[in-house]
Protein backbone atom coordinates (compact mmCIF):
# COMPACT_ATOMS: atom_id res chain seq x y z
CA UNK A 1 0.00 0.00 0.00
CA UNK A 2 1.24 3.48 -0.85
CA UNK A 3 1.03 6.19 1.82
CA UNK A 4 1.76 9.90 1.52
CA UNK A 5 2.83 11.59 4.74
CA UNK A 6 2.49 15.37 4.73
CA UNK A 7 4.91 16.71 7.31
CA UNK A 8 8.33 15.52 8.44
CA UNK A 9 8.49 16.32 12.16
CA UNK A 10 9.10 13.92 15.05
CA UNK A 11 5.72 12.19 14.84
CA UNK A 12 5.96 11.83 11.08
CA UNK A 13 9.41 10.29 11.38
CA UNK A 14 8.23 7.82 14.03
CA UNK A 15 5.38 6.78 11.75
CA UNK A 16 7.67 6.44 8.75
CA UNK A 17 10.06 4.11 10.60
CA UNK A 18 7.28 1.78 11.70
CA UNK A 19 5.53 1.80 8.34
CA UNK A 20 8.71 1.03 6.41
CA UNK A 21 9.28 -2.02 8.59
CA UNK A 22 5.77 -3.16 7.67
CA UNK A 23 6.64 -2.82 3.95
CA UNK A 24 4.48 0.22 3.17
CA UNK A 25 5.67 2.44 0.32
CA UNK A 26 6.15 5.92 1.78
CA UNK A 27 6.14 9.30 0.09
CA UNK A 28 7.05 12.20 2.39
CA UNK A 29 5.95 15.71 1.47
CA UNK A 30 7.29 18.78 3.25
CA UNK A 31 7.99 22.48 2.82
CA UNK A 32 11.72 22.35 3.63
CA UNK A 33 13.60 20.44 0.93
CA UNK A 34 16.85 20.46 2.93
CA UNK A 35 15.17 18.68 5.85
CA UNK A 36 13.57 16.21 3.46
CA UNK A 37 16.96 15.38 1.93
CA UNK A 38 18.43 14.79 5.39
CA UNK A 39 15.51 12.48 6.17
CA UNK A 40 16.13 10.65 2.90
CA UNK A 41 19.72 10.02 3.99
CA UNK A 42 18.45 8.40 7.20
CA UNK A 43 15.62 6.50 5.49
CA UNK A 44 16.69 5.90 1.88
CA UNK A 45 13.58 3.85 0.99
CA UNK A 46 11.27 6.87 1.15
CA UNK A 47 10.34 9.12 -1.75
CA UNK A 48 10.55 12.84 -0.96
CA UNK A 49 8.64 15.69 -2.58
CA UNK A 50 8.54 19.39 -1.85
CA UNK A 51 5.15 20.81 -0.91
CA UNK A 52 4.41 23.37 -3.59
CA UNK A 53 1.24 25.21 -4.58
CA UNK A 54 -1.16 22.89 -6.38
CA UNK A 55 0.23 19.66 -4.91
CA UNK A 56 -2.19 16.99 -6.16
CA UNK A 57 -3.53 14.54 -3.55
CA UNK A 58 -6.05 12.91 -5.89
CA UNK A 59 -6.54 9.21 -5.10
CA UNK A 60 -3.81 9.18 -2.45
CA UNK A 61 -3.80 7.76 1.07
CA UNK A 62 -2.73 10.73 3.17
CA UNK A 63 -1.40 10.88 6.73
CA UNK A 64 -1.49 14.54 7.76
CA UNK A 65 1.26 15.29 10.30
CA UNK A 66 1.53 19.08 10.45
CA UNK A 67 0.84 21.29 13.47
CA UNK A 68 -2.88 22.04 14.02
CA UNK A 69 -2.37 25.77 13.46
CA UNK A 70 -0.87 25.00 10.01
CA UNK A 71 -3.98 23.21 8.71
CA UNK A 72 -5.39 26.13 6.72
CA UNK A 73 -2.02 27.29 5.39
CA UNK A 74 -0.99 23.82 4.16
CA UNK A 75 -4.44 22.95 2.82
CA UNK A 76 -4.26 25.94 0.46
CA UNK A 77 -1.35 24.24 -1.31
CA UNK A 78 -3.33 21.04 -1.96
CA UNK A 79 -5.65 20.20 -4.82
CA UNK A 80 -7.79 17.21 -5.74
CA UNK A 81 -9.61 14.63 -3.61
CA UNK A 82 -7.66 12.09 -1.58
CA UNK A 83 -8.79 8.48 -1.21
CA UNK A 84 -8.24 8.35 2.56
CA UNK A 85 -7.17 11.11 4.91
CA UNK A 86 -5.72 10.35 8.34
CA UNK A 87 -5.20 13.37 10.57
CA UNK A 88 -2.99 13.35 13.67
CA UNK A 89 -3.92 16.94 14.54
CA UNK A 90 -4.93 17.28 18.19
CA UNK A 91 -8.24 19.04 18.83
CA UNK A 92 -9.04 19.29 15.11
CA UNK A 93 -12.39 17.78 14.16
CA UNK A 94 -13.13 15.87 10.99
CA UNK A 95 -15.68 18.57 10.17
CA UNK A 96 -12.95 21.19 10.33
CA UNK A 97 -10.68 19.10 8.14
CA UNK A 98 -13.47 18.58 5.57
CA UNK A 99 -13.85 22.34 5.27
CA UNK A 100 -10.22 22.60 4.17
CA UNK A 101 -9.27 19.31 2.48
CA UNK A 102 -11.23 17.00 0.18
CA UNK A 103 -11.12 13.23 0.66
CA UNK A 104 -13.39 10.24 0.09
CA UNK A 105 -12.85 8.92 3.64
CA UNK A 106 -11.59 10.55 6.82
CA UNK A 107 -10.21 9.35 10.15
CA UNK A 108 -8.50 10.96 13.12
CA UNK A 109 -5.56 9.38 14.91
CA UNK A 110 -3.92 10.35 18.17
CA UNK A 111 -0.54 8.62 18.58
CA UNK A 112 1.92 9.50 21.33
CA UNK A 113 5.68 10.03 21.46
CA UNK A 114 6.34 6.35 22.24
CA UNK A 115 5.72 5.77 18.52
CA UNK A 116 9.46 6.37 18.18
CA UNK A 117 10.01 2.97 19.86
CA UNK A 118 7.01 1.21 18.32
CA UNK A 119 5.14 1.57 21.63
CA UNK A 120 2.53 4.24 20.88
CA UNK A 121 -0.95 3.92 22.33
CA UNK A 122 -2.90 5.32 19.37
CA UNK A 123 -6.60 6.16 19.45
CA UNK A 124 -8.57 6.21 16.18
CA UNK A 125 -12.01 7.25 15.01
CA UNK A 126 -13.72 8.19 11.77
CA UNK A 127 -15.32 6.52 8.77
CA UNK A 128 -16.16 2.89 9.57
CA UNK A 129 -15.28 1.82 6.02
CA UNK A 130 -11.57 2.40 6.70
CA UNK A 131 -11.55 1.18 10.31
CA UNK A 132 -9.55 -2.00 9.66
CA UNK A 133 -7.16 -0.21 7.32
CA UNK A 134 -6.57 2.49 9.94
CA UNK A 135 -5.90 -0.09 12.64
CA UNK A 136 -3.44 -1.95 10.39
CA UNK A 137 -1.55 1.26 9.61
CA UNK A 138 -1.22 2.53 13.16
CA UNK A 139 -0.53 -0.91 14.63
CA UNK A 140 2.85 -0.47 12.94
CA UNK A 141 3.85 1.96 15.71
CA UNK A 142 2.29 0.20 18.72
CA UNK A 143 -1.20 -0.53 20.02
CA UNK A 144 -4.45 0.96 18.72
CA UNK A 145 -7.92 1.59 20.10
CA UNK A 146 -10.83 2.49 17.80
CA UNK A 147 -13.51 4.62 19.48
CA UNK A 148 -16.90 5.51 18.07
CA UNK A 149 -16.95 9.28 18.62
CA UNK A 150 -14.60 12.22 18.27
CA UNK A 151 -15.43 13.23 21.83
CA UNK A 152 -14.03 9.91 23.04
CA UNK A 153 -10.91 10.55 20.99
CA UNK A 154 -10.49 13.95 22.66
CA UNK A 155 -10.70 12.26 26.06
CA UNK A 156 -8.20 9.64 24.90
CA UNK A 157 -5.91 12.47 23.80
CA UNK A 158 -5.80 13.70 27.40
CA UNK A 159 -5.15 10.17 28.72
CA UNK A 160 -2.75 8.57 26.22
CA UNK A 161 -1.68 11.47 24.01
CA UNK A 162 -0.69 13.82 26.83
CA UNK A 163 -0.11 10.96 29.28
CA UNK A 164 3.62 10.47 28.61
CA UNK A 165 4.27 14.04 29.79
CA UNK A 166 2.27 13.43 32.97
CA UNK A 167 4.08 10.15 33.68
CA UNK A 168 7.40 11.90 33.03
CA UNK A 169 6.37 14.53 35.58
CA UNK A 170 5.88 11.81 38.22
CA UNK A 171 9.08 10.03 37.19
CA UNK A 172 10.96 13.29 37.66
CA UNK A 173 9.36 13.74 41.10
CA UNK A 174 10.36 10.21 42.14
CA UNK A 175 13.93 10.79 40.95
CA UNK A 176 14.14 14.08 42.85
CA UNK A 177 12.64 12.41 45.93
CA UNK A 178 15.39 9.79 45.87
CA UNK A 179 18.06 12.45 45.42
CA UNK A 180 16.67 14.58 48.26
CA UNK A 181 16.68 11.54 50.53
CA UNK A 182 20.37 10.94 49.80
CA UNK A 183 20.74 8.89 46.61
CA UNK A 184 23.19 9.76 43.85
CA UNK A 185 21.35 11.19 40.84
CA UNK A 186 22.48 8.38 38.51
CA UNK A 187 21.29 5.75 41.00
CA UNK A 188 17.91 7.45 41.43
CA UNK A 189 17.49 7.44 37.65
CA UNK A 190 18.39 3.74 37.34
CA UNK A 191 15.95 2.82 40.11
CA UNK A 192 13.13 4.89 38.61
CA UNK A 193 13.69 3.51 35.11
CA UNK A 194 13.60 -0.01 36.51
CA UNK A 195 10.45 0.84 38.47
CA UNK A 196 8.57 1.99 35.35
CA UNK A 197 9.85 -0.93 33.26
CA UNK A 198 8.66 -3.47 35.82
CA UNK A 199 5.35 -1.73 36.41
CA UNK A 200 4.05 -2.32 32.87
CA UNK A 201 3.54 -6.10 33.22
CA UNK A 202 2.13 -5.54 36.71
CA UNK A 203 -0.51 -3.15 35.40
CA UNK A 204 -1.40 -5.47 32.52
CA UNK A 205 -1.93 -8.38 34.88
CA UNK A 206 -3.93 -6.79 37.71
CA UNK A 207 -6.16 -3.89 38.77
CA UNK A 208 -4.36 -0.85 40.26
CA UNK A 209 -6.19 -1.21 43.59
CA UNK A 210 -5.05 -4.84 43.88
CA UNK A 211 -1.44 -3.89 43.15
CA UNK A 212 -1.58 -1.32 45.95
CA UNK A 213 -2.93 -3.91 48.40
CA UNK A 214 -0.23 -6.44 47.45
CA UNK A 215 2.60 -3.93 47.91
CA UNK A 216 1.31 -2.23 51.07
CA UNK A 217 1.98 -3.93 54.41
CA UNK A 218 0.34 -2.63 57.62
CA UNK A 219 2.38 0.13 59.24
CA UNK A 220 5.05 -0.20 56.55
CA UNK A 221 6.88 2.24 54.29
CA UNK A 222 4.38 1.97 51.43
CA UNK A 223 1.45 2.66 53.73
CA UNK A 224 3.20 5.75 55.10
CA UNK A 225 3.74 7.14 51.61
CA UNK A 226 0.25 6.11 50.45
CA UNK A 227 -1.38 7.85 53.40
CA UNK A 228 0.51 11.02 52.49
CA UNK A 229 -0.88 10.82 48.93
CA UNK A 230 -4.41 10.29 50.27
CA UNK A 231 -4.10 13.09 52.83
CA UNK A 232 -3.12 15.52 50.07
CA UNK A 233 -5.85 14.29 47.70
CA UNK A 234 -3.33 13.51 44.96
CA UNK A 235 -5.68 11.10 43.16
CA UNK A 236 -8.24 13.87 42.71
CA UNK A 237 -5.57 16.22 41.42
CA UNK A 238 -4.36 13.66 38.87
CA UNK A 239 -7.93 13.06 37.72
CA UNK A 240 -8.41 16.82 37.35
CA UNK A 241 -5.22 16.97 35.28
CA UNK A 242 -6.85 14.65 32.71
CA UNK A 243 -10.05 16.71 32.78
CA UNK A 244 -8.07 19.93 32.24
CA UNK A 245 -6.25 18.47 29.24
CA UNK A 246 -9.57 17.21 27.82
CA UNK A 247 -11.12 20.66 28.30
CA UNK A 248 -8.24 22.12 26.28
CA UNK A 249 -8.93 19.62 23.48
CA UNK A 250 -12.55 20.81 23.40
CA UNK A 251 -11.39 24.43 23.33
CA UNK A 252 -9.09 23.70 20.38
CA UNK A 253 -11.91 21.97 18.53
CA UNK A 254 -14.17 25.02 18.94
CA UNK A 255 -11.50 27.44 17.76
Amino acid sequence: MNLTIIGNGNMAQALISGLLEASYSIEVVGRDLNKLELLKQKLPKIIIKELIDGYDISGKNIIFCVKPYNLVEVSKKLKGTAKTFYSVLAGTTIQNIKQNISSKFYARAMPNVAAKFGKSMTTLTGNQFIKEEAIDIFNCIGQTLWVETQNELDIATAVAGSGPAFLAYFADAIIKGGINAGLKKEDAIVLTNGLFDGFVPLLKSDEPENIIKKVMSPNGTTEAGYNYLEKNNIKKEISQTIQTAYNKALELAKS
